[in-house]
């Protein structure tokens, strides 16, 4: 069976079942982070981006740092209080292992009827981390395991009110939030585009599939960069929302010579998020004035206005392991990538600094 036509039966039995319209578009994203590097990571995404502190809030398990912009998805700077961390042992990788608590985790997407999304899922046999839905006074709420495939949790919120809010009845404010640097270029940095998470070739199709099974988003399009050993597949909801990207090697991990820079990244880190991706207006005065103030990169810009787009690549955080993506689209572009800057920035990921 092919990619095509498997997509094509998870879309078919989604209608049949009932799924379609359960779940729409992404509302926000959880990156946990040690809790000794949870306020640096905060302050570096306002220091990088165009999101700003909205709340800091915590309860008897987590604390939380709620950053966010206009017209985009949320994300959630989270450091656990207590209890089991169900990704702990996908953090057990050569670059990962000193930080077991750091990883972008969960994506959660905005859910209409919850309890008739769970019924019908659980009916096909897919399991959440909780028995029953996590309801309060302001949302429900639940979660998928981490994926076998991706190292990814799907999670799904109806909000009460119709609106985001995070701050229930069971949680008390933090007292100080990190402040917002008064720098003008990052009004450029808009919403949240894209993730990309790593994963092995082996498990490619089968990661897709279990997130369309789980989401109403659908297969769109693949680049080959055969010479890197590497394949970009975009899932989307529609050509405007937020997208998941997929990358793996084409070929499975032989060794770090020969394998290629996604299968070498996969070895060392675990499938999980590569990067997050944001719409930069006024993108190479940005990623300019983002350097004058200390930011590296893996590549300097790619693409150009005549083939639709631009895109770079930040150096890792040293505080959730996530890169940063600027990306700019002209105007008359009608694509999502371009293989061209596909084959660059797949070939920049390789030049991770060593620690």
């Amino acid at each position: 069976m092919t990619l095509e036509s498997e997509a094509a039966r998870i879309r078919e039995e989604r209608k049949a079942l009932g799924l379609e319209g359960l779940v729409h578009g992404l509302e926000f994203v959880i990156i946990n982070t040690q809790p000794e590097r949870q306020l640096a990571a905060a302050g570096e995404l306002l220091r990088t981006t165009g999101l700003d502190c909205r709340l800091g809030c915590e309860d008897e398990n987590t604390r939380d740092y709620v950053l966010g912009t206009g017209g985009s998805a949320d994300v959630v700077v989270r450091s656990r209080k207590r209890g089991v961390n169900p990704f702990a042992g996908l953090n057990l990788r050569q670059k990962t292992a000193n930080m077991p608590d750091t990883r972008l985790e969960t994506l959660v997407f905005k859910a209409y009827d919850l309890k008739k999304y769970v019924e019908i899922q659980k009916k096909r046999g897919v399991s959440f981390l909780t028995r029953d839905i996590i309801e309060n006074d302001k949302y429900l709420f639940i979660q998928t395991p981490p994926s076998a495939y991706t190292g990814n949790s799907t999670g799904f919120v109806e909000w009460k009110n119709g609106t985001r809010d995070y701050a229930h009845s069971g949680t008390k404010p933090l007292a100080k939030l990190p402040a917002k640097p008064r720098l003008d270029y990052l009004a450029n940095i808009g919403c949240l585009d894209h993730i990309a998470t790593r994963i092995t070739a082996a498990n490619r199709d089968k990661a897709m599939l279990e997130f369309m099974a789980l989401t109403n988003y659908n297969f769109d399009l693949a680049v080959y960069v055969e010479e890197l050993n590497s394949i970009t597949n975009v899932t989307r909801l529609t050509e405007t929302d937020f997208a998941l990207v997929f990358t793996s090697g084409i070929k499975p991990f032989k060794d770090e010579e020969r394998s290629g820079p996604t299968e070498k990244f996969v070895h060392l880190y675990g499938p999980r998020a590569h990067h997050m991706a944001f719409h930069t207006e006024d993108i190479e005065r940005t990623c300019e004035a983002l350097a004058l103030d200390g930011m590296e990169y893996l590549v300097e810009l790619v693409g150009s206005e005549n083939e639709g787009l631009k895109q770079t690549f930040t150096v890792p955080s040293k505080n959730t392991f996530l890169v940063n993506e600027y990306i700019y689209r002209y105007g008359d572009f009608s694509g999502f990538f371009t293989r061209s800057n596909v084959k660059e920035l797949t070939k920049a990921s390789g030049n991770i600094p060593a620690d």
